[in-house]
């Protein structure tokens, strides 16, 4: 996959690739139409697709450094848009986001504004100078900004504790799609996932990382869109239901008026498997106020223009301006899917509540809603639960439990679908899981191979001697997110949410001040990261443990506090101490400019 010809080629070979997909699924329904096996249907869509990430990732293999850090800086804008979206689109977006709209409504449409309007942030504030620097990493950035191996490690810290804690959810979403998938437990799952993603990464790097994530990019908005689109054509909400999605909502809203409600006890309660929630409206602190709503989505704004695997996507563009069309080509890739989820959501419930549709369980039979298959499959994963807590015989509204996880994955299933489409979505959060996990295993690897190896303890290793030390990392970091995500600490939103608090409590604000502050120094810097990151952490652990937080500010929104404190301490202790030297604030002058050489040029 060398170069110029293949970069040529790239609207041909994805066109290719496009229609191949596009035929395999056709082989798939014809299959199942003449008699094939779910189960077998599920394991060829993820094997398959996995296989074909695989090859990718083996053509792209690479022994340059440019290449495998930052894929040449040869990446056309469009594809660099797939592949951020792909990077962006986690198994959070992709299988938890609809789950978490499903269960607690509105309020968690403020990750939708958060994650999206945080590219706004990414494109005026961060992604063109950061390219202009021509760094390789993140902390590479904050070493040649403010100078000194204590900042730039510092920044290694911060990168590594956000990436780690979103590394694992990526790597729990892909073991739950391979436990239902192939049929095995959980547990053992999670290193089939790992196995998958270190295939794509491992011996390309970014550049191996970068086409396969295009490819994924392809898969997953196909698997996301196809079932929404057929499902409201199926039920009558019209071909394009993003335009019906006021009327449904209220269609919904009466359905909760209308049918039974049983109050579930605690010893109800207790018979509920971990993890499962009741299907009836809910609330929670995330949508209870305004302020809930804003500060959950100011956190998410701010956390994605924190988030090193984000920013290190734009590093791989051939020149500063190309950059900057990139990031917009990654908000039109990700709102493709972000517009769709609160429908699936929406449509997910409806096919449960409503009376009128053959799908609907409400007022149904405990014994007839046990023997459909569809409930008997997620069932046995341990992702739905029904219980007759009132005894009168019949499903009410919370006496059907669904694991959010189950809402993208079960939903086909759920309509009616053919079984090929259930296959589908299956390779979909596949694909959106290990595509996020290969960018930020890649992001750790690469900023400990590079800015702690290279840049601290060895200067003097030659290329072929880094990259092992990437690659050795890139297993060993795989192989802790899979044993911590099989222990299942925290769900996929919720560890999701967390690594984008603890970017932003670290790095936000030496990012941001940075390019815009030419007094922002390497004290304040060091200051701003360690001072905000333990803040940040300081204050999640206390509220984890019963502290009752104050101004509003949740376990979801930590970060806010965190980067308030990584902001005074970073201007008070800059103010404090000297000013930069006059070369550093002509550097600073010099990556505003959007012509114009990298600063850095080849490392």
């Amino acid at each position: 996959m060398k170069s110029t010809n293949f970069i040529d080629n790239l609207p041909r070979v994805y066109g290719i690739y496009t229609g191949g997909f596009i035929g395999f699924i056709i082989i798939m329904a014809i299959a199942e139409q003449m008699g094939m096996s779910a189960k077998a249907i599920g394991i060829a869509f993820v094997a398959f697709t996995v296989f074909i990430y695989a090859l990718i990732g083996w053509l792209s293999r690479t022994a340059q450094a440019d290449a495998y850090y930052v894929a040449g800086r040869q990446v056309p804008t469009v594809f660099n848009g797939m592949a951020t979206a792909a990077d962006w689109m986690s198994g959070a977006s992709f299988v938890a986001m609809a789950g978490g709209i499903y269960f607690k409504g509105y309020g968690y449409m403020a990750l939708l504004v958060g994650w999206t309007g945080g590219y706004v942030l990414v494109a005026s504030l961060l992604a063109p100078y950061l390219r202009k620097f021509g760094c390789y990493t993140v902390p590479d950035f904050i070493g040649t900004r403010y100078g000194g191996n204590l900042a730039r490690f510092s920044a290694v810290v911060v990168l590594t504790v956000a990436s780690f804690t979103y590394v694992t959810a990526q790597i729990n979403a892909t073991g739950t799609i391979a436990s239902v998938a192939l049929d095995i437990p959980f547990q053992y799952a999670v290193y089939i996932g790992l196995i998958s993603i270190l295939l794509c990464s491992m011996l390309g790097g970014m550049r191996g990382v970068t086409w396969t994530q295009v490819a994924q990019y392809i898969v997953l908005i196909i698997a996301y869109l196809l079932p929404v689109f057929w499902i409201s054509n199926k039920m009558g909400a019209g071909f394009f239901p993003h335009f019906m999605l006021a009327d449904e909502v209220a269609r919904i809203g009466e359905l909760e008026s209308q049918f039974g409600f049983v109050k579930n006890s605690a010893a109800d309660l207790a018979t509920v498997p971990k993890g499962l929630a009741g299907i009836t409206k809910a609330h929670s602190a995330v949508n209870a106020t305004p302020w809930a709503f804003i500060s959950l989505a100011l956190a998410m704004m701010m956390g994605t223009a924190s988030l090193p695997h984000v920013m290190m996507r734009y590093f791989t563009t051939p020149s500063v301006k190309a950059a900057r069309k990139s990031v917009g080509w990654s908000l039109f890739f990700i709102f493709l899917l972000y517009s769709s989820a609160p429908m699936l959501a929406t449509l997910s419930k409806l096919s449960l509540i409503d009376p009128n549709l053959s799908t609907g369980i409400i007022g149904k039979s405990i014994a007839e809603v046990q023997a459909i298959d569809w409930y008997q499959n997620w069932n046995a994963a341990n992702l739905m639960f029904v219980s007759d807590f009132n005894g009168n015989g019949t499903v009410e509204l919370n006496e059907f439990f669904m694991g959010g996880k189950a809402v993208v994955l079960a939903t086909p299933e759920i309509a009616g679908l053919p079984y090929v489409i259930s296959g589908l979505v299956a390779a979909g959060g596949m694909a959106a899981a290990m595509s996020t996990a290969d960018g930020l295993i890649l992001a750790i690897a690469n900023a400990i191979s590079h800015d702690v190896y290279y840049k601290i303890i060895d200067p003097k290793a030659e290329t072929a001697k880094r990259l092992v030390v990437a690659r050795v990392l890139l297993v060993v970091i795989g192989f802790a997110g899979a044993t911590i995500a099989a222990m299942e600490i925290q769900g996929i939103l919720g560890s999701v949410i967390w690594a984008f608090d603890f970017a932003m409590s670290g790095l936000f604000f030496p990012l941001v001040l940075g390019v815009w502050w030419k007094r922002a120094n390497r004290q304040g810097a060091i200051a701003g990261m360690l001072g905000g990151l333990a803040a940040g952490t300081w204050y999640l652990v206390w509220v984890r443990t019963g502290g009752s937080g104050f101004l509003g500010i949740t376990q979801l929104t930590f970060g806010i506090f965190g980067s308030a404190v990584s902001l005074v301490a970073m201007v008070v202790v800059s103010l404090l101490t000297a000013e930069p030297d006059k070369a550093t604030q002509k550097m600073v002058d010099e990556v505003r400019v959007p012509s114009g050489k990298t600063i850095l040029g080849k490392q």
